[in-house]
């Protein structure tokens, strides 16, 4: 079951809010920006694993915790909780 695609600025979501739209099968496609390119990154889990979908590779987490620190430590969400 596919749910929305939410397309977002890098930094501009809570962890919490974009885990809860993971695991409501949402997509989120997160716009970044690397070396001066615009670059985007597609977040979905399918029930049992998150993933990472970058231009250059697809990162897998098995656990909430490893992609909730994926998301803080690449800037995909706010890591200070200021959204």
């Amino acid at each position: 079951m596919m749910g929305e695609t939410h397309v977002i600025q890098a930094g501009e979501r809570e962890p919490e809010e974009l885990m809860a739209a993971l695991e409501a099968g949402d997509r989120i496609v997160v716009q970044t920006e690397f070396l001066g390119t615009e670059h985007e990154v597609t977040l979905r889990h399918d029930g049992d694993t998150y993933y990472c979908d970058t231009p250059t590779r697809l990162h897998k987490h098995d656990s909430k915790a490893e992609m909730r620190s994926c998301l803080e430590n690449q800037g995909y969400a706010s890591a200070d909780g200021s959204g």
